[in-house]
């Protein structure tokens, strides 16, 4: 029991560290006592971040493994489509970004406009949704006990998660998100268009 509060502690070390370094606030005090150096705190960011998700990987790595649920073809079935449709949301959904500004290496544009096609005009956060879909797709598969903490984990941050990256994309696009938020779904996507 006491490797799964340790898991736990790290994914929330881990979502605390990603909600502070992401918020506006923080980035406005930064830019102001970083200057020209602000340009490389996106890539920071990232390997602080890649850096933490080793660390988790790390604690997962070393707790025994525990069945938590026996073995059924019905779990392993829905485990890898869960898997799967999360992998191809997650696919899908980034490919109007530019993998270099992600990581912090090219600057972002400061003018880019609120994507609001392909799975973003079904949910706001198909990313979230396709992380959670994989997350559940694992526990359903492995039905570990830390397979289950990664996904609870996943489960209790996304509010506070969503919540965070919501204001940050009010402030960078104002109204235009508003209007975005009355029209598309938080999390569960609309099946219609």
């Amino acid at each position: 029991m006491n490797d799964y509060i340790i898991l736990a502690l790290c994914w929330s070390l881990f979502y605390a560290v990603h909600s502070a370094m992401a918020a506006s606030k923080l980035k406005r005090i930064l830019k102001g006592k970083l200057g020209q150096r602000m340009k490389w705190y996106r890539l920071f960011y990232s390997l602080l971040s890649i850096l933490l998700l080793m660390g988790i990987g790390l604690v997962s790595l070393k707790i025994p493994t525990q069945k938590i649920l026996s073995e059924s073809q019905f779990l392993l079935y829905f485990g890898y489509l869960f898997a799967t449709f999360g992998t191809i949301i997650m696919v899908k959904s980034s490919k109007g970004w530019s993998l270099k500004s992600f990581l912090g290496i090219k600057p972002t544009d400061k003018n880019k406009s609120l994507f609001q096609s392909g799975w973003y005009a079904r949910v706001r956060h198909p990313l979230y949704l396709g992380l959670a879909m994989i997350f559940l797709g694992y526990f359903l598969v492995s039905g570990t006990g830390a397979a289950l903490t990664h996904f609870v984990c996943l489960v209790l941050y996304l509010p506070i998660g969503i919540y965070f990256e919501e204001q940050n994309l009010v402030d960078q696009f104002g109204h235009d998100y508003l209007k975005y938020q009355k029209k598309v779904p938080t999390f569960f996507p609309k099946l219609k268009k």
